[in-house]
């Protein structure tokens, strides 16, 4: 079985520990909420006898519905636990001040492998979510894992959004059948789907101001920077405003869309997607990282703004001549 070794080793640690802590990264997504607390129920319904908690900073509201995280401990309560830091590619990005107090990390994450922090490593590239890592592991130790309908939810909800619905080139029959596993437990999709993709009139009304006011570069990066003024305008959160980034994702010949999100110190967190092309390294160059085709970075002006589009422009110049017909 595939991965057997490292799945066991997990699992001997955290039938070791009587109390358990899962961290998550800054700024969490559908991916990250849902393998928090999706790992958490698991745990909490497989082994009742132990305390396991979920600990992050801040949150991201709009996942409120999969349920919501743990009261912060004491410094000793780590000292005595196992941290298992889900969906976090580095040791820097995880959204709690007493991590590094924990005898021993677990690192379970899908993103290219950069900084093997933990005690153990358990890094799937070949698993488009953190979500599917967990169901996968659960399938793995069936006979001694409980899966709920609470950690279902939260670990289908994973699935969906950091797969776009199940639409982007890294879905296979394998991670469909993962998620066939929490739809096994009943789970509602309409409810599921009402609180991802039915929205707020003001957050529709920017949406409506970003199709209208979106650039363009020659060669096809499609781009928008959102101030906190415009957010303040439209009375809409930055996460929520920053979450719209997709609605570029379907403009006929541009394989790159880049939201750049302004912070209150002026530089801008950005949000690269794309079609096909691979936009990591821009985003590695610019500070940040992550998929290939789902990538953050942070710029602290616009001539770093004009730079990183001048590279993307490049990149899509150059994929466009070498795939004619590619849209």
């Amino acid at each position: 079985m595939e991965h057997l070794e490292i799945k066991k080793s997990i699992l001997e640690k955290i039938k070791a520990y009587e109390s358990i802590i899962i961290v998550r990264h800054v700024k969490p997504d559908g991916d990250c909420m849902g393998s928090t607390l999706g790992l958490r129920e698991l745990l909490r319904a497989s082994f009742p006898e132990k305390k396991v908690l979920s600990i992050g900073g801040s949150g991201a509201d709009y996942l409120d519905f999969i349920g919501k995280e743990d009261e912060d401990v004491d410094e000793e309560v780590y000292r005595n636990s196992l941290l298992i830091a889900v969906d976090t590619a580095t040791f820097d990005r995880i959204d709690n001040n007493h991590a590094g107090l924990a005898p021993e990390i677990i690192k379970i994450d899908h993103h290219i492998p950069v900084d093997n922090y933990g005690t153990l490593n358990y890094v799937r590239e070949d698993l488009p979510a953190t979500c599917a890592i967990i169901l996968d592991f659960y399938k793995t130790f069936a006979d001694e894992l409980v899966l709920n309908a609470a950690a279902a939810k939260a670990l289908f909800v994973g699935s969906v959004t950091d797969t776009g619905r199940f639409r982007y080139s890294n879905i296979d029959a394998n991670f469909l059948n993962l998620v066939a596993i929490a739809l096994e437990r009943n789970i509602d999709i309409e409810e599921i789907y009402s609180h991802l993709y039915i929205k707020e009139s003001n957050i529709l009304k920017l949406q409506g101001h970003i199709l209208r006011r979106f650039k363009s570069t020659e060669n096809g990066v499609a781009y928008f920077r959102i101030s906190r003024r415009l957010c303040r305008k439209y009375q809409v959160s930055v996460p929520d405003a920053s979450a719209l980034v997709n609605i570029l994702d379907s403009i006929r010949d541009h394989l790159i869309w880049v939201f750049f999100i302004e912070s209150e110190d002026g530089t801008c967190r950005v949000r690269l997607r794309s079609r096909y092309v691979a936009i990591n390294g821009i985003a590695e160059r610019y500070g940040g990282g992550g998929h290939k085709q789902a990538a953050g970075a942070l710029v602290r002006n616009r001539k770093e703004m004009k730079a990183l589009l001048r590279e993307a422009d490049v990149l899509l110049e150059e994929f466009k001549s070498n795939n004619p017909g590619v849209f």
